[in-house]
């Protein structure tokens, strides 16, 4: 089967977004595709390297969330990237034949540069963080990347490496990864704005179920619809969205009552918990059966495993380049 390489940073506890945004693919690329998802700890550092404490307990977590939407060790390999010492060896190699300039245009670090406030970003790893992105993509001589439209520079940046690379080496070593454009359904956070962390306006995926009903409760709906009688407008209330996306067979109806005033905001948000409780039972209850069966000890004898699995392929992949750069 063709390879994918994907991944997580662990820097926080996962939420819908991550479900509705990359989960959700994984669990259907791991039928048609030969799957190695990784825990990136090394680009989590990157970023977190002022406060790490939190980053290994964090890929625990996240990996719990990945077992219960349904992503399985035994289809897929599922590993923790500092675990496999390959991942840093390429990326020396790549930083020293890519240019300074095309580290420099990726739009994303600039724009990170911008926005994330309280934290020093102004380093060298940082700045290369897309070129250890492109040694981790290159290292499994991935296919393809599932990726969103916004991570389009990166993995075009990973393609121009490796024609520079089969420039100076007057050989091929690397696929060209292609694109798998992600399709998932734009999903906002509770006052409206992009869901993020930073924002404390996500829902995660193993919250209590109590607290995700008043979380819920306090959603920002049709601003513009003051009175129940008044007709709402579906298409432009956060709430009606979640409806859309996780209760399609139900949405239509939901927002023709919404249109022609059958149905109130409180109603509606009411109703919605309950879908999303539903929803995200499976992650509470792998997350209280991990809790008394060893805690997070038999994640980490399932990264070791998979960290083995991705080893027998980094390593040989590794030793081509070495030789090839007469490092061997």
């Amino acid at each position: 089967m063709p390879r994918v390489l994907s991944g997580m940073r662990p820097t926080g506890q996962l939420h819908l977004g991550h479900l509705v945004g990359a989960l959700a693919n994984w669990k259907k690329l791991q039928e048609s595709y030969e799957c190695f998802f990784m825990v990136a700890d090394w680009h989590a550092l990157m970023g977190e390297y002022e406060n790490p404490q939190k980053i290994r307990q964090w890929g625990y977590e996240n990996v719990v969330d990945w077992l219960a939407a349904g992503i399985d060790p035994k289809k897929s390999v599922i590993f923790r990237q500092s675990d496999v010492p390959e991942h840093t060896e390429l990326f020396t190699v790549l930083s020293i034949i890519t240019p300074l300039g095309w580290v420099e245009r990726v739009p994303t670090y600039k724009e990170q540069l911008r926005e994330i406030e309280g934290r020093d970003l102004t380093t060298y790893g940082f700045l290369g963080y897309p070129v250890l992105q492109a040694a981790d993509i290159l290292l499994y001589k991935a296919d393809a990347v599932p990726v969103g439209e916004d991570q389009l520079p990166h993995l075009e940046l990973t393609r121009e490496i490796v024609r520079r690379a089969h420039f100076l080496l007057k050989k091929e070593i690397f696929p060209e990864p292609k694109p798998l454009l992600t399709e998932s359904p734009r999903l906002l956070g509770a006052d409206g704005r992009k869901m993020s962390k930073s924002y404390g306006n996500t829902f995660n995926l193993y919250q209590d179920a109590d607290a995700l009903r008043q979380a819920i409760q306090k959603m920002v709906t049709d601003t513009t619809r003051i009175k129940m009688t008044d007709p709402g407008h579906p298409e432009a209330c956060n709430v009606c969205g979640y409806w859309k996306t996780f209760a399609p067979d139900r949405a239509a109806a939901m927002w023709e009552e919404c249109r022609t005033s059958k149905r109130g905001c409180s109603q509606n948000k009411r109703e919605l918990a309950e879908v999303m409780v539903e929803l995200t039972r499976p992650f509470r209850e792998t997350r209280e059966k991990l809790a008394g069966d060893g805690g997070f000890e038999k994640i980490e004898v399932l990264l070791q495993d998979g960290a083995k699995r991705a080893r027998a392929v980094a390593s040989k992949t590794i030793a081509e380049v070495k030789h090839a750069f007469g490092l061997s």
